[in-house]
């Protein structure tokens, strides 16, 4: 069994209709708070602060799941993943009722322009006293694309060639614009900022022009600790260079101990230390103080899975329009421009393995692409400590398929379970979210993370 501390995020989204799970929304309770209500929010933070959960991971989508029949009507009658709100609005409510409890927020490189974007992230790493995690993703729905004025969303490789410099230009916003000493709140002088120690980054790339300085002063961790969810290997070379911490879904232990296998290789070759970067897999618990009762909760929610949600939502995903495809045809891989990891672990990664439209449609309705576990408290923890133990994961996105009542069936019947067992956390650490990571005094960027190369923006170079 694992004996390696294991990491836990809550995998939220602020959206309707059950995040990874479209349609169980029929089955939650009349008049609860919802991903409208602060309410919801400020209940989540404290239970999963109570719990020593390690984050909360929010995604986010800019476009609706317009793919399966050529339509955005399938989406919005079974809430996949639509109505959508703002995820990084929801951080300054919950990180105001919690000390410890970090935010690994999903923002696209493809929606919003670095320069604006830095200063957001740097105000809620302020905000938050250094809590702040980045999800980077590219996006792949044209939707999005389309209503930002684009007319089609660049292709897969080239997303990862446009990211690549919307870091770059963050990075030197974050670590090379404002020196350490750059506030010194002179009363006496009644000067707040030595001008000297503020620098203009002076960026002239393929898609940015970002001549000036950062508009914050550095917060406590600089740059956020860094997400990546690309598993292609164009998403697995970009994971290797810049993330600090990795999403990787999969339906199979087999599946995700290969992506670990690679992703680890990987960032060897860049240069890196791969026990620097921790990798989550997408996890959902459905728990009972018994087995039977674990079963009878899990008939009960198979019962509100919605065929036309959940290829909705893996169509989105795919690019592939599986309204066309009779339920009993096999999938097969083809290339596609948008989520390519997601084609591939039902198809290449597992040649053991062969799917049928249906079987996927029951698979995804529960839990997205990633396993469901079924039981008792122990045996939630059991089936935790394998996949840690046969995967090579250092933790979990933990799925929910009834908002509150999940995570907190987990946090009342496992967590103590996984406490008493030494293999996650009892009590926080103290610091920031990259401190709780890599140990205290380790707020910033690590000296081999290809960002912290830009501190030498401080030299003096002219203002």
């Amino acid at each position: 069994m694992a004996k390696k501390r294991i990491y836990l995020n809550a995998f939220e989204m602020a959206s309707a209709g059950g995040h990874q799970s479209p349609g169980l929304w029929v089955s939650e309770d009349e008049g609860s708070p919802t991903y409208k209500d602060s309410k919801y929010w400020i209940q989540l933070a404290k239970l999963l602060e109570k719990g020593k959960f390690d984050a909360v991971f929010l995604a986010d989508v800019l476009g609706t799941y317009d793919v399966y029949g050529g339509s955005r009507d399938a989406a919005l009658r079974n809430a996949v993943q639509t109505p959508v709100n703002d995820p990084l609005l929801l951080v300054p409510l919950m990180s105001s009722v919690t000390e410890h409890l970090s935010f690994g927020v999903t923002s696209s490189v493809s929606h919003e322009h670095p320069y604006t974007f830095a200063r957001r992230m740097s105000t809620l790493d302020h905000l938050t006293g250094g809590r702040i995690g980045w999800n980077i993703v590219t996006s792949y729905l044209k939707s999005a694309a389309r209503n930002i004025g684009k007319e089609e969303q660049m292709s897969h490789d080239q997303r990862y060639d446009y990211a690549a410099e919307y870091l770059e230009v963050c990075y030197k916003l974050w670590e090379g614009s404002w020196e350490d000493g750059a506030v010194i709140r002179d009363k006496r002088a009644k000067v707040y900022t030595d001008p000297s120690k503020v620098h203009d980054i002076n960026h002239k790339g393929e898609y940015f022009s970002v001549p000036g300085a950062h508009l914050s002063e550095p917060s406590p961790q600089r740059t956020p600790v860094l997400f990546q969810a690309g598993a292609s290997p164009r998403g697995t070379a970009f994971a290797a260079e810049h993330a600090e911490s990795v999403f990787m879904a999969g339906p199979t232990k087999k599946v995700v101990k290969k992506g670990v296998a690679n992703l680890r290789e990987s960032i060897s070759a860049v240069g890196r230390n791969p026990e620097d970067v921790l990798v989550y897999t997408t996890f959902t618990a459905i728990v009972g103080k018994t087995e039977e009762e674990a079963q009878e909760k899990y008939r009960n929610l198979k019962a509100s899975i919605s065929y036309e949600g959940a290829l909705t939502l893996l169509s989105g995903w795919t690019g592939i329009d599986f309204s066309v495809y009779d339920p009993d045809q096999t999938l097969e891989y083809i290339d596609s421009n948008s989520m390519q990891s997601a084609v591939e672990v039902f198809t290449r990664a597992d040649p053991d393995r062969k799917w049928t439209v249906r079987e996927l449609a029951e698979f995804v309705g529960i839990g997205g692409r990633g396993p469901v576990a079924v039981g008792s408290p122990e045996q939630i923890a059991d089936e935790i400590a394998e996949w840690v133990e046969e995967t090579g994961v250092d933790g979990f996105n933990l799925a929910y398929t009834q908002s509150l009542e999940s995570f907190a069936d987990f946090v009342e019947l496992v967590i103590p379970v996984l406490q008493r067992r030494g293999l996650v956390q009892t009590d926080y650490a103290e610091g920031t979210y990259r401190e709780k990571i890599y140990g205290k005094g380790h707020n910033h960027l690590k000296t081999d993370h290809p960002g912290a190369a830009y501190k030498k923006l401080q030299e003096p170079v002219g203002n």
